[in-house]
Formats: structure tokens, sequence, C-alpha cells
């Protein structure tokens, strides 16, 4: 592979707001992460350098109940701050992210707002993230992704799909929670069996559907492996929980490293609270595994009673690239799974092409009918 051009061969003079924590050992400028060979590279001389984990370094779980138990007394005591590591917040929708290199964007990747880095200040004490999966989608191929995902746009207006989308992705790890539990549960409910009967109504016989029910109880054991909770507030949750599966197997201990020239956000949601919510989403699945059991052809689920158990925990950062534009005055957002390469993301619409579409099929459905009753 060839080695990147030299745009310059000085480095660039530190800005306001910026950490310099992987210098280049070359040229001393800072190192970037590079998707390409996944390790630091330098910008200006193309150096690289690869990244190391310490020894027994791995992605492991952490005891839930334990790190509830020692939140609750850090409340107690008040919270200090990470040295070392610095937030800047967006004074326009809110979000705060955690860098540990430099910047490579000014504009907040959520809504494309000009970040102020005067504001930039220490973190807060946070939980510490416990494994990070690298950016595997280079920018390029998101851009590549995103034009083919604008194209297929059927219902979008033609300028739209000519133009594109004018704006530049800014990658960005999210944070996230996955939540392992076991559980043990007991189930009541019944199993509604059809069968038909035939009645009369006025001069003819009609069949009609009946259900028997029989009462229905149970126990099973069943083991959630990386339920997996956005960490994030003010997100667009239908646009980001679309981006799953994620390649979870493939987080590697975290490292500052993979920031190297990446925005990371930082978790609002709590521990706590992204339990709440890993529980709504067992519960469900447990309610479709308990109508499996009880069977028949209908099911009426009365209760089910849950115990957990061994329940541990991750805290994980996810590769997004993110673009926020504007079209015709109105904000859009776009978000691309930088480890797969799923697209998800808000677009126009045009109403002419919707409209057109529906009158096509009233022609299509009434040509049909009409040949329906030209051919009794």
């Amino acid at each position: 592979m060839t080695e990147p051009d030299v745009p310059d061969p000085s480095p660039p003079e530190v800005e306001a707001g910026r950490l310099r924590v992987f210098p280049c050992d070359s040229c001393g400028a800072d190192l970037e992460f590079a998707i390409d060979v996944q390790s630091l590279r330098c910008p200006y001389c193309g150096h690289r350098q690869s990244i190391e984990h310490a020894a027994g370094a791995a992605v492991t779980e952490r005891d839930l109940r334990a790190a509830l138990e020692a939140q609750a007394e850090e409340r107690a005591h008040g919270r200090g701050t990470m040295a070392g590591v610095r937030e800047v917040a967006c004074r326009d929708c809110g979000a705060t992210v955690q860098f540990h290199g430099p910047l490579t964007s000014q504009d907040c990747p959520y809504c494309g707002t000009p970040i102020q880095l005067d504001e930039v200040h220490d973190a807060a004490d946070r939980l510490p993230v416990d494994g990070v999966l690298p950016f595997r989608i280079p920018r390029d191929a998101a851009d590549e992704r995103l034009r083919a995902w604008v194209k297929s746009r059927w219902f979008a207006p033609n300028e739209f799909q000519e133009r594109g989308v004018r704006g530049k992705f800014a990658g960005v790890y999210m944070p996230y929670w996955t939540y392992d539990a076991e559980t043990f549960n007991r189930y009541r409910g019944e199993r509604g069996e059809h069968y038909w009967i035939t009645v009369r109504q006025g001069d003819r016989e009609v069949r009609q559907r009946r259900t028997r029910w029989y009462p229905v109880s149970g126990a099973f054991d069943r083991f959630f492996d990386d339920v997996l909770v956005v960490a994030g507030k003010g997100l667009p949750l239908k646009r980001v929980n679309a981006l799953t599966p994620w390649p979870l197997h493939d987080c590697i201990p975290f490292t500052q490293a993979v920031l190297a020239g990446f925005f990371a956000r930082t978790y609002e949601v709590s521990l706590a609270d992204g339990l709440k919510q890993a529980k709504q989403e067992i519960a469900a699945a447990l309610h479709r595994d308990v109508c499996q059991r009880i069977g028949g052809d209908e099911q009426r689920v009365h209760a089910i009673d849950t115990e957990y158990g061994d329940m541990t925990y991750k805290h994980l950062l996810l590769p997004v690239w993110m673009l926020a534009y504007r079209f015709r005055g109105k904000a859009y957002q776009v978000v691309v799974n930088a480890a797969t390469g799923e697209v998800q993301g808000d677009r126009p619409y045009s109403w002419v092409k919707i409209t057109l579409f529906v009158l096509m099929w009233v022609v299509i459905v009434g040509g049909i009918v009409a040949f329906v009753q030209m051919r009794r």
C-alpha cells in the first residue's frame, strides 16, 4: 500500500481546546486512527504506529449490582473529574462529546452547529469504557453508500436525488450499555384451539369459528446475552436502533488510540436507567417465548414472574458516521453504521410523486374491478 501524500512538511500548531496525546515519533504532529490500516498514522508525514494493548487486556463483563452500589456511594460523596479527558458541549442541541485526541471537525456531528472550542472543560468522572469497536468503513466508502441510499429513495424530490446530500460526515463513537442476565420465569396463561360449527342464518347455513380455551402454566430458564441499549439522549433513536446488528464480537479492549481524530459521545443514560430499558426488551422477548410455549391457535398470557440472576454489563463505544444537512431550509440527519455500512436517515418527500403513485394504484385497482365485473 502506498504511503499518503504529504500535504505540508511541518505539522500545524495545536489549537485551543485540542489535546496532543499521540505525537508522531517522526515529525511530532498528532497521529490519527487510520481506518484502512487499523492503526495510528500521521496525516503529515505518513508515519504509522501500531496500537498496543496491555498484557492480558480483554473486553470483560462487569458485575452490575456492584457497579450500581458504587455509583450510589459516589453520588453520596460528590463527583470528581477524569484527568486528561476533555468534554465540549454543543450550545444548540446540548450534545456532550469527549475527545482524547485532535478534533477533526469544529461542527457538532448531531446538528451541524459550530462547536465552541473555548468551552472545553474537564470531563466528569464516569464509568470506564470496557470495549470499543473501531471504525471499519472509511469516510469515502460512507459517501458512496450515502449516494446509493439517496438514489434509492423513490419518493424523494428529483432535485434531492440529483443533487444528493451536501455535507461532511463526522466520525462519532456512540455510547452503549450491554446487559447479560440469567432469568428464571414462571408463567400462567391459556391456549386457544379453534374449531368450526355450522349455524343456520335465515335460509342458509354458515360455518363459524369458535375457540376452546385451556389453562396452561410452566417454568423455564433463559439467558440473555448483550442486550444493547443506546446510552445517549437527544438522538434519533429510531435511526440509531435501526443500525443493528453490530458485530460486538469484534470489539477490542478500550484504548484511547482508536479515538484519535474522532468524537466520542459520553453516556447520558445512566447504568440504572439503561437497565430499565433492557428489562423492557427482555420482558417483550419473554412474552414472545411464553406464547410459543403455550402453543395452540391463540394465546392468552395472564402472568409472567421473572427472577434475575448473574447480571453483568459492559460500557461500549460503537462507530457511527453522522451527517447533518439542510434541504430547502429544513434540517435532516443521516447515520451510517461504520462497522457494517448500514445507512439510516431522514430525507424529504415529494408529495407530487406520492400523489401520482396513489392515483396510479387507484386506476389499476379500478381497472381490475371493471374487468372482473365485465367477465361476470
